[in-house]
């Protein structure tokens, strides 16, 4: 596996947070990775730092989202949006380093809430 960093897709990050109003995000310990040479059949994940590193460590929580080559850029434009959007919404309020599930009590990450948080940006 090797990674290389996407000032690209941080950049679309950056912007997506601040057009959604995401401003429980902090956008600088927010980092983006694209990875190559991967075994996953995930387009994208994101990876967040455990409250064990902030409290024995003493290191702020951190996210990185990690997008794979070789499926993210044969996208379409929409459908990376709707990727990093999706991704973004695994962050919880609290910026705590831990990641909400798909499915919570008071939330849901899916294709329905994707395409209404996407046509709400327009």
């Amino acid at each position: 596996m090797q990674y290389k960093l996407a000032p690209e897709i941080k950049k679309t990050c950056v912007q997506l947070i601040k057009r959604l109003d995401m401003k429980h995000i902090k956008t600088s310990r927010v980092h983006c990775i694209r990875s190559f040479d991967v075994k996953t059949r995930a387009v994208a994940r994101i990876w967040g730092m455990a409250k064990l590193f902030h409290e024995v460590v003493g290191i702020e929580p951190h996210y990185i989202i990690e997008v794979n080559a070789k499926r993210f850029d044969k996208m379409n434009e929409r459908d990376k949006i709707k990727t990093l959007i999706h991704e973004l919404m695994h962050i919880p309020k609290t910026f705590s380093g831990a990641l909400l599930s798909h499915r919570g009590r008071y939330h849901r990450i899916n294709e329905r809430e994707v395409e209404r948080i996407l046509r709400s940006l327009k």
